[in-house]
């Protein structure tokens, strides 16, 4: 049976699940099933380009400012 912990549960009661891997031979996450930094590096490199980004970058940085100061 596998038990999800939120990160707030395990924050507030780390003590007593590092207790419980270690008493009772419960197992921690398998992190191997989640995608690492290079993984995602790889994905964003495949991804098409899109020749309007910088226009539409420079447009929203444009209209970007600091309102007038009354």
């Amino acid at each position: 049976m596998e038990t999800t912990v939120t990160t707030t549960e395990a924050s507030r009661h780390l003590g007593d699940i590092l207790a419980r891997v270690k008493h009772k031979g419960e197992r921690s996450a398998d992190l191997s099933r989640f995608p690492t930094g290079a993984d995602v590096m790889r994905a964003v490199e495949r991804l098409p380009l899109d020749p309007g980004f910088a226009d539409d970058l420079e447009r929203v940085c444009r209209a970007d400012q600091p309102p007038e100061n009354p």
